[in-house]
């Protein structure tokens, strides 16, 4: 018997490619009330059972009320060849689909949070819009981006006039970008950046932001 605490979460976490015995585990677990699973079954199943309990039961390690306190739902996977060694395979992260997002400031002041950095990370690349309130005014056909494997930095007329530390290190041959006017005289700057390593989360994009920085 094999006795895994799985997260509810975790149980819902989106899949691009996974196996289809794995695919029917976590389907069958997502189903379970305390997001606790016990699984058995064989070299060569010809049925999985998957039950709930409580985690008090199984953290106390009582025994007695078991079998009132366990509601079990079993499923057929015979035709699957589901063995333990799948159960025990590490699944590549690029099987996985993560997206996460939040706001940063762009100001090198630390007492002063424009949200001037909207971020959205996805398992490959970082796709950033900056509105920074330094730059009002100037206009977008005159600002550039030059990307490093480290930072990021912004040109008005060929002049560096912001620049930031990434939180990870970027593959410079594939970033892109495109200035726009935005509203109330400051102008849009989306970045694409791609990862070098694609399986490390940078949770965010500024690190730091430069010295040379406007305010």
């Amino acid at each position: 018997m094999i006795v895994i605490a799985i997260p509810r979460c975790a149980i819902q976490t989106t899949m691009k490619a996974l196996t289809a015995p794995l695919a029917v585990f976590f389907a069958a677990a997502a189903t379970a009330p305390h997001g606790v699973v016990g699984f058995t079954t064989t070299l060569l199943p010809s049925q999985t059972t998957l039950y709930s309990s409580s985690s008090s039961l199984l953290r106390n390690g009582n025994d007695d009320n078991t079998e009132s306190s366990i509601d079990v739902v079993s499923i057929d996977v015979s035709d699957l060849g589901l063995t333990l060694a799948d159960l025990e395979k590490k699944i590549p992260i690029h099987n996985f689909s993560f997206e996460s997002s939040g706001y940063q400031s762009t100001s090198r002041i630390p007492d002063v949070n424009d949200d001037g950095c909207y971020w959205v990370e996805n398992a490959e690349d970082l796709d950033v819009t900056l509105r920074i309130p330094g730059l009002r005014g100037q206009p977008a056909e005159a600002l550039s981006v030059l990307f490093s494997t480290t930072t990021t930095s912004i040109t008005a007329f060929g002049r560096i006039v912001w620049s930031a530390i990434q939180m990870g290190i970027s593959d410079t041959d594939d970033c892109t970008f495109l200035s726009m006017d935005g509203e109330d005289g400051v102008p849009v700057i989306q970045l694409n950046v791609r990862k070098r390593d694609l399986d490390e989360r940078w949770g965010g994009f500024i690190l730091q932001v430069g010295e040379d920085s406007i305010l």
